[in-house]
């Protein structure tokens, strides 16, 4: 079958969310592998759009030096993915061409990004509504820098998290409304991931994903940057906490079509991981970042792919 000539065009922002989830999201590119082709290109998009938004608040002293800078700068980028819909559903998917010479390698990866985006979300049929969510998360980066309990920091990953799952549901098709608590608990679960993995990297930048009421009720103080027990019992605390979300996560993959159960399975499997990662160090996550090796994500794939292993209610 020959390509339209809007398909033809979108080819290339495809390519380049393919690009910036391999980069910078190995876990969610391995386990997108396992989607159709079709299906996978939406993944790509949807990341690529939120890994931008995440660079504009996650750049140097965005939340220090140029905090109102950095506000404005979110703003537009909202504004010009907005505008972007907006040329998507008059058939349009990607701004009118400019002289080469008047577009840096920043603007091109942006304008692809903002083209795959836009056209997911029309041909998914998404509405604006999530994305409001997620820039308003996005915005609370620039004035909140703790939480002071569990209740505040799910209010933050509201936004942030549980509705990326809520976004890849049209994606992975479900064939039950059952799913859709389980694949916001998914986001949850990853996210709260990343903050015990990131804890070094979030205070570079000013920031403390952990309830402060847990770090108080333990004696943690993660400004130390030292494993200690207090520590130790502290971060033994969250990974339970965690592990509770994978579980009720795992109890909507049996609600998914089998290669899309295959996918979520592998991405749950390699995220949750990290927990076991950062456990075989001793809850020590200042001296190295815990991740799981490469070679580990594609043979949990191709494990996966082969057998299921993981897809099936326990």
């Amino acid at each position: 079958m020959t390509a339209t000539p809007s398909a033809l065009a979108l080819q290339h922002p495809y390519a380049v969310c393919a690009q910036i989830t391999r980069e910078h999201g190995t876990t969610y590119f391995w386990g997108v592998q396992l989607l159709p082709r079709e299906s996978r290109r939406h993944v790509h998009a949807i990341y690529a759009l939120c890994r931008v938004a995440d660079d504009i608040v996650d750049a140097a002293g965005a939340t220090t030096a140029r905090v109102e800078q950095t506000r404005d700068e979110l703003s537009a980028f909202r504004d010009r993915f907005d505008r972007a819909v907006e040329r998507a559903r008059a058939g349009h998917p990607s701004e009118p061409s400019r002289p080469a010479t008047e577009v840096s390698a920043t603007d091109d990866r942006e304008a692809a990004v903002l083209a795959a985006a836009a056209a997911t979300t029309v041909e998914l049929g998404l509405t604006t509504e999530p994305f409001d969510r997620f820039f308003g998360a996005m915005a609370m980066d620039l004035d909140t820098t703790h939480y002071a309990t569990w209740d505040d920091l799910c209010g933050y990953m509201e936004g942030s998290a549980a509705v990326i799952g809520e976004l890849m549901l049209p994606v992975l098709k479900p064939r039950s409304a059952a799913a859709f608590e389980p694949a916001r608990a998914l986001g949850l679960a990853f996210q709260l991931t990343n903050f015990l993995r990131d804890v070094g990297e979030d205070l570079d930048r000013g920031r403390v994903y952990l309830p402060q009421d847990d770090l108080a009720r333990f004696g943690a103080d993660p400004a130390r940057r030292v494993a200690d027990q207090p520590w130790r019992e502290f971060l033994a605390f969250q990974i339970a906490r965690n592990r509770e979300l994978y579980a009720v996560a795992d109890t909507g993959i049996p609600h998914l079509p089998p290669r899309s159960a295959r996918c979520v399975a592998t991405a749950r499997r390699l995220y949750s991981g990290i927990l076991d990662r950062i456990e075989a160090a001793n809850y020590d996550v200042f001296s190295a970042r815990a991740r799981v090796p490469t070679w580990r994500k594609a043979a949990t794939a191709a494990t996966i792919f082969v057998t299921g292993a993981g897809t099936a209610q326990r």
